[in-house]
């Protein structure tokens, strides 16, 4: 498990359920989250639940565990679609990630599931260095990532300190109506 190639590899996990997507401003968006066992089968049940909502969650690339009402720091990402993505580790979930570096910043503009209704430009270091623990075995990866890998896994990991991009946005001129498109 680990790394392999590029990607993280994830242990097996059960059968994930979709969980409903909190919006601000509920608290539990704004409290920081806990540390958790990543080996804990509720946390590894957890790791299974984002990947499982993010999944049939449109534009979704990645759900933090406050987002459907849990206050650990467990977060699900996977940018492999996106257009602006160069690096991509491909589907996964950490637990109890922190930065290890980070550099270059960069404005560019971000949307959440929970917070539907709008968009802003956040400044965010295009590179970065994420050490986290893996769901289930508690093995620990290092990701060293650029541009939109970089940027979503900032956001997830601003989630879990209870922050949300609105809270990072460079001014009240920054933040617009979320568009829709056909």
């Amino acid at each position: 498990m680990g790394i392999v190639d590029g990607r993280i590899v994830m242990p097996p996990l059960p059968e994930g359920r979709v969980l409903p997507v909190v919006t601000a401003p509920a608290a539990v968006l704004s409290t920081p989250c806990v540390d958790v066992d990543p080996c804990d089968p509720g946390v590894v049940q957890l790791a299974a639940d984002l990947l499982a909502t993010q999944r049939v969650s449109p534009g979704c690339v990645g759900l933090a565990a406050n987002q459907v009402g849990v206050g650990w720091r467990v977060f699900s990402l996977d940018v492999t679609a996106h257009p602006k993505a160069r690096i991509t580790h491909g589907e996964y979930v950490l637990v109890n990630a922190v930065v290890e570096s980070a550099s270059r910043n960069e404005k560019s503009r971000e949307g959440c599931m929970s917070v539907p209704d709008f968009t802003g430009d956040v400044k965010r270091a295009s590179r970065l260095v994420v050490r986290g623990l893996l769901p289930g075995t508690g093995e620990e990866v290092v990701i060293e990532t650029d541009a939109f890998e970089a940027r979503a896994l900032q956001h997830e990991l601003d989630h879990l300190a209870g922050f949300l991009f609105l809270d990072r946005v460079v001014g009240p001129h920054a933040v617009f109506p979320r568009q829709t498109y056909l």
